[in-house]
């Protein structure tokens, strides 16, 4: 019986949003096929990895979209709005507390690039998280750094 009979049947009980278990299959052009809580087959994109992954690596991840023909995307990172910026802010937070100085030389402006390799997330992802820290008053963003408020 395949993925797309058992769909039909209602017998996949994976939503989008679920925390499951992930083995890394094979890299591909589009990124990892996977191996979902052991018994179904999903898709990692590229864009989604922020680490390095290896083969039969273990990770945690999350159901991004259960697709018409049955294929899965997966993320490695919680999804939905809330979850999304508050484990970003959290990053950004420790990043902050764990530099000497109590800032960090990245801003708003730093390339995708440099976000990506220092920050472990897209500079979407960044802006968004800085955003919300400046709202909150705990940092400020200055021209070359971004400093946390004591």
């Amino acid at each position: 019986m395949d993925l797309q009979e058992d769909l039909q049947e209602g017998e996949m009980d994976l939503q989008e949003g679920d925390k499951v278990r992930l083995i890394i299959e094979t890299e591909t052009g589009l990124g990892y096929t996977v191996l979902i809580n052991e018994e179904f087959d999903g898709l990692l994109f590229r864009s989604e990895v922020f680490q390095e992954l290896e083969e039969n690596m273990e990770v945690t991840g999350y159901i991004k979209n259960i697709r018409e023909d049955g294929k899965i995307d997966v993320s490695l990172r919680p999804q939905g709005f809330r979850n999304v910026i508050d484990s970003d802010v959290d990053k950004v937070l420790a990043k902050l507390k764990d530099s000497r100085e109590g800032f960090i030389l990245i801003t708003d402006k730093s390339s995708p690039d440099s976000i990506r390799f220092h920050m472990k997330m897209s500079k979407k992802a960044f802006k968004k998280a800085i955003g919300n820290l400046y709202k909150q008053k705990r940092i400020d963003i200055k021209q070359d750094r971004i400093l946390l408020l004591k």
